[in-house]
């Protein structure tokens, strides 16, 4: 029997992740990757893996997976249930799972998503050097459908006797640093008071492409487009309508509209459910 993981049901959005592709910017192609690279990394220790192995982002609605092979797994981020066959189990520990067996992780009870790790993690055939799935571009494994069989790579060393941490809970509002961006000039004085000095909301048709935000628009200073420009893990683009955009690992280029902004961290965008509350704020302000 070949070592496999069995995709009974993918849920919204299951994709194989890793820790990425960077150093490809300059050819227009994303980072990818894990939403919260700690959370990812944890897991893999947790089952003995590389913090580098290929490991499952799980969004929303949980999933349900066989193994065909015995192994240790560990699933963190967002407060989920787990159970393997009828015994449950607890995220952020490793859980050993026997051959045949059902491994169901519920859909999350706040944040966004989950990470699973496997043992030996995903051998799925890297693509520029990652085995992510970009979900933009295609680069990498599709996102899983049920019925999916995906080999699993053999075990490199012993799960750890404890490694384990408890993150904090999502929060109903981030605050977000940012600096200037490099069109910062496109945009009026309004504009930037408004982008420091109002609230913006987390909407519905985001994904792992971009954090769209509703609030105040921000009004331009210069007219038009801009030829298509590569950007950053955390540009804030506006579009035309004037709602800031925060691009995530699977950006595209800038498409011609300006970027205001770019935020050092949004790793607290992984687990930000619509209605979230952000409020940026940066040394310049």
């Amino acid at each position: 029997m070949t070592n496999e993981l069995v995709v009974l049901r993918a849920g919204a959005l299951t994709t194989v992740q890793d820790l990425g592709r960077p150093g490809y910017a300059h050819l227009g192609v994303p980072r990818s990757g894990a939403l919260d690279p700690a959370a990812l990394r944890l897991a893999n220790r947790l089952v003995g893996n590389p913090e580098s192995a290929a490991g499952l982002e799980i969004t929303v609605t949980g999933c349900v997976l066989r193994l065909t092979r015995a192994a240790t797994v560990a699933v963190t981020g967002a407060e989920a249930e787990i159970r393997v066959g009828t015994r449950p189990g607890d995220p952020g520990r490793p859980l050993s799972v026997p051959a045949g067996a059902v491994l169901r992780i519920g859909p999350a009870r706040n944040g966004v998503r989950n990470w699973l790790a496997v043992s030996g993690g995903f051998d799925v055939p890297p693509v520029l050097g990652s085995r992510a799935t970009d979900t933009l571009s295609g680069l990498g494994p599709a996102p899983l459908r049920d019925g999916d069989r995906i080999p699993l790579g053999t075990p490199v060393g012993p799960t750890p006797p404890v490694d384990l941490t408890v993150g904090p809970p999502p929060r109903d509002e981030l605050r977000l640093a940012v600096r200037l961006g490099p069109r910062h000039d496109w945009f009026t004085p309004a504009a930037l008071d408004q982008l420091f000095g109002t609230t913006y909301t987390v909407s519905p048709v985001s994904n792992r492409v971009g954090a769209r935000l509703t609030g105040a628009a921000l009004p331009r200073a210069v007219a038009g487009e801009l030829p298509s420009e590569g950007i950053v893990l955390g540009a804030v683009q506006v579009p035309a309508d004037g709602q800031p955009l925060i691009f995530l690992a699977d950006h595209p280029t800038t498409g011609g509209y300006p970027v205001i902004g770019v935020v050092a961290d949004v790793t607290p965008l992984a687990q930000a459910r619509p209605g979230t509350t952000v409020r940026f704020h940066g040394p310049q302000r």
